[in-house]
């Protein structure tokens, strides 16, 4: 079971193939705030929920100084045609060893349907510009988590 992460601790730094072909490193967005959320598998309906909810929030969220990174499991042509079915305009990276899922505390037990399966915790972290976390959440809600999320970053009135 991989350990949450708390604000205040300094963010694993990453390098992760895109779904453009690119790669993101974490550490080449220091200077900006980077939301980092961790979805269980492209394509899916909370998941795609979730994304195009970024999405549609991507220009107010980059307005206050944030970028956005989506992390799944799912190899890289999986999200290029989830990236190009949804019309992602922010950068989805595959984490297929499940490496950096388990670094953020984003991978490991839940519940599932009443059952307890391994899988990926819906997360959000947000990485200041020195690299420490600002914000962690886990077990989220793909339905209204980026509403919260901007009234919990102070973007929106609470």
């Amino acid at each position: 079971m991989s350990t949450r992460l708390t604000v205040g601790d300094t963010a694993p730094d990453f390098t992760l193939p895109a779904a453009d072909g690119s790669t993101v490193t974490l550490s080449d967005l220091r200077g900006k705030h980077v939301v980092v959320y961790f979805y269980p598998a492209a394509g899916t309906p909370g998941c795609t929920t979730e994304a195009c909810d970024f999405r549609d929030n991507l220009a107010s969220l980059q307005g206050a100084g944030y970028s956005v990174v989506g992390v799944s499991p799912d190899p890289v042509d999986k999200l290029a045609a989830f990236v190009e079915a949804e019309h992602l305009t922010f950068p989805l990276v595959s984490d297929e060893d499940k490496a950096v899922l388990e670094a953020y505390g984003a991978w490991g037990e839940k519940k599932l349907y009443g059952k307890t399966v391994v899988g990926v915790i819906r997360s959000t972290v947000v990485v200041g510009p020195d690299g420490t976390v600002e914000l962690a959440q886990y077990n989220v809600k793909a339905t209204g988590h980026v509403a919260k999320l901007r009234r919990d970053l102070g973007i929106d009135p609470k």
